[in-house]
């Protein structure tokens, strides 16, 4: 218990990435059964924030920083109210969210990557709320109407689980700021198909053992030991679907803190 608190005293830790190596899977179950993918609309209400044609926040409750301000989460970023931000485990979800006003909405949705929580407002009381960058409330508009229904300001809309897509990227980790060989913290970030994290497991070098780590605040988990020794093999398991991969030995013996390590796979894969 002294352990977990004392890694939520870390909320103010920014986060970048870590590791390269071979990623393994640790599901024999075929890719397709495993895609988050909800055939059913479900209701829910919209807002917008930030400039007009902008892309949202910078940042955000999910740690992943100015990363949500390029490519491919560009323009795509949303704040989403408790019930789906799961106190950070839903960071990384995916969502199409469409308007239904025929006379102003096109037909089309919007895909939106959670990396932000909205508390209060329209957020509040349960509701199920998405906050989005001004840009992606504006395609969900008919041609020339972007404008006129962010004058709207909270709409209807109805939203459906989606698989994330990041055609190109492969599963990244962030080793943040301010870890040392006795306190370690990592963000994950670009894990395709379901997009959340529901665990995190590391592996010490010369260790059999995968030993749980502590979940931090949004996309942000970390383990407190001593001395920790490298290199390191992670583990993740979604929250959506419990499916599971490994990096072996993706963070490196000489690791170092803001130092990002890609992988070469990803659920998709």
């Amino acid at each position: 218990m002294h352990l977990l608190l004392h890694c939520r005293g870390f909320r103010l830790v920014r986060a970048l990435f870590c590791a390269a190596a071979v990623l393994e899977w640790f599901t024999a179950t075929a890719q397709l059964q495993h895609h988050v993918a909800d055939l059913h609309w479900l209701p829910a209400t919209a807002t917008w924030y930030g400039s007009p044609e902008g892309d949202g926040s910078d940042g955000g409750a999910c740690g992943y920083g100015n990363l949500v301000d390029v490519k491919p989460l560009k323009a795509r970023v949303g704040a989403v109210s408790p019930v789906l931000f799961r106190n950070g485990e839903g960071c990384g979800a995916c969502y199409k969210v469409k308007c239904l006003d025929n006379n102003i909405c096109s037909r089309r949705a919007v895909t939106i990557i959670v990396t932000d929580e909205c508390p209060g407002g329209y957020c509040s009381n349960g509701n199920t709320h998405f906050d989005l960058s001004g840009a992606a409330f504006g395609r969900m508009a008919i041609t020339g109407e972007g404008g006129q229904l962010r004058n709207r300001g909270e709409i209807p809309v109805i939203y459906r689980r989606t698989p994330c897509k990041y055609p190109g990227k492969h599963i990244a980790f962030h080793v943040n700021e301010g870890s040392t060989d006795y306190w370690l913290s990592l963000l994950v970030e670009f894990e395709d198909g379901d997009g959340d994290i529901g665990a995190m497991q590391i592996k010490e070098a010369g260790s059999g053992e995968w030993v749980d780590m502590n979940h931090l605040w949004g996309a942000n988990w970390c383990i407190i030991g001593g001395p920790l020794k490298g290199p390191f093999s992670v583990r993740l398991t979604t929250l959506s679907t419990g499916r599971s991969l490994s990096a072996r030995d993706i963070i490196p013996r000489n690791w170092s803190p803001k130092a990002t390590y890609t992988s070469r796979l990803n659920f998709f894969s």
